[in-house]
């Protein structure tokens, strides 16, 4: 039996609104993902940490503080510390279109706005995955 696909979710910075992302892990959940979710106000190096010591297969963080280009370029440069930056990482959260392709560039595999539907994040992290595991997920 295939194990599931493990997703760490994760609120880093200052920001303690953490509905939308409780919403998301829920949707992730139902569609047979294994979600671990990591907790809100977390540092960089706390949410490396935990998807290192759970071995994810990818990392959505969801930030509302107008600090994902920090929080971003920290937790990406720790990923590659750890052996881990081929890690996809989704991010959902008030982010300026500027950025996006920022972000992107930086190693962000996708980003979503907040008026994004959740079955469209759910099948987008389905697609990601599937194409970088060769696998889709197990049912739940």
């Amino acid at each position: 039996m295939e194990r599931k696909i493990r997703i760490l979710l994760a609120k880093p910075g200052l920001d303690g609104h953490n509905i939308g992302i409780r919403i998301v892990g829920r949707a992730l959940r139902d569609a047979g993902f294994e979600v671990i979710y990591a907790g809100m106000l977390l540092s960089p190096e706390q949410v490396v940490e935990a998807a290192v010591q759970e071995d994810v297969d990818a990392i959505g963080l969801s930030i509302l503080s107008g600090a994902h280009m920090s929080l971003m370029e920290r937790i990406l440069e720790l990923l590659k510390e750890h052996g881990a930056h081929g890690t996809p990482v989704f991010l959902g959260g008030i982010i300026p279109d500027k950025d996006i392709a920022r972000l992107k560039q930086m190693g962000v595999t996708e980003v979503y706005l907040p008026d994004t539907p959740v079955d469209s994040i759910v099948d987008s992290i389905r697609q990601h995955l599937v194409t970088k595991e060769g696998r889709k997920p197990q049912s739940a």
